[in-house]
């Protein structure tokens, strides 16, 4: 990608204004942290629940796996922000990354995301070798795999960065249960599953900027129809991954097919509304809804 396009893009860009806070939850992208913050949360709790673990005696073990998670999710981010500021300045939604208006010069955005993902992994391995080991796996899985490999490759990648998404909840459960089981494996499944009809959205809300940044997501490679079909078998998918836990009772698996159900409906409407970018907006906030509502209820039915 040439320089000029880049040098270009960025002095068309409108810089709003902003702070050195804002620009630092930007560069970690605080919206991926907090995500990541409640499945990692949701299979900590669980395994507490299912494992008879006292809650007053864990709170040690409670701190240093959401904050450890949180810490190497934040720096996979800085990383990611430090690799893609030749295409960021592409993107409207990526235009204003501090790493491409020289807000946060490069090094220190590397910097940071290393030194964080270190102390990151210090404090979930603390809690259990397992821990650290899938954390590990998972910032390989986004940095390497998926940043570094498939992202500007290949149609996969994201699935392969779906990989590094469904990570978390494992975290969460291996702190407290090293020896895992069904039940964190299922909660992996379900955000594995979820992932690809969520971002295909995004990315047919934002497919001329991928176009213009050369990566090759699904909607720029294969239109909005092959888009389409491939986000409703995602979702159609996600059917099964409920009854993989059982233990959570009827009301969970009830409440869980019929957000599916929602979701399906709203997928194959896809096939008769005209307004593709409104389509995938809706599908969007209804993949967001989904996840919070579904980790949520999670821990909430452990107090039934």
């Amino acid at each position: 990608m040439s320089n000029s396009r880049v040098v270009s893009a960025v002095k068309g860009a409108d810089f709003s204004e902003t702070t050195a806070w804002k620009d630092f939850l930007a560069l970690i992208k605080i919206g991926i942290v907090n995500s990541n913050f409640i499945t990692t949360f949701t299979g900590l709790w669980l395994a507490l629940y299912f494992t008879e673990t006292a809650f007053v005696s864990s709170i040690d073990v409670m701190l240093l796996t959401l904050i450890g998670s949180s810490l190497i999710v934040a720096g996979s981010c800085s990383i990611n922000n430090y690799i893609d500021r030749d295409i960021d300045p592409l993107m409207e939604r990526t235009k204003n990354r501090p790493t491409v208006t020289g807000r946060v010069a490069p090094s220190r955005a590397l910097g940071l995301g290393i030194g964080f993902i270190i102390l990151g992994e210090i404090m979930l391995f603390m809690t259990t070798a397992m821990a650290g080991l899938i954390g590990l796996a998972g910032v390989f899985a986004y940095v390497v795999l998926y940043t570094m490999w498939t992202k500007r490759k290949y149609v996969s990648n994201t699935i392969v960065g779906s990989v590094s998404g469904a990570v978390p909840p494992l975290i969460g459960w291996a702190a407290v249960d090293p020896g895992l089981g069904a039940m964190p494996l299922a909660l992996f499944l379900i955000m594995f599953v979820w992932q690809p009809p969520h971002f295909y959205a995004i990315a047919m809300r934002r497919v001329e900027e991928y176009r213009a940044a050369g990566i090759p997501m699904l909607p720029v490679v294969k239109g909005f129809s092959r888009t389409k079909k491939s986000m409703l078998l995602w979702v159609v998918a996600l059917f099964p991954l409920p009854f993989l836990l059982p233990s959570l009772g009827t009301i969970f698996i009830v409440l869980a097919t019929v957000l599916n159900i929602g979701w399906l409906a709203l997928a194959l409407a896809g096939n008769k509304m005209k307004n593709d970018h409104k389509w995938a907006t809706l599908m969007f906030v209804y993949s967001l809804n989904y996840l919070t509502i579904l980790f949520t209820s999670m821990v909430l039915i452990t107090f039934i």
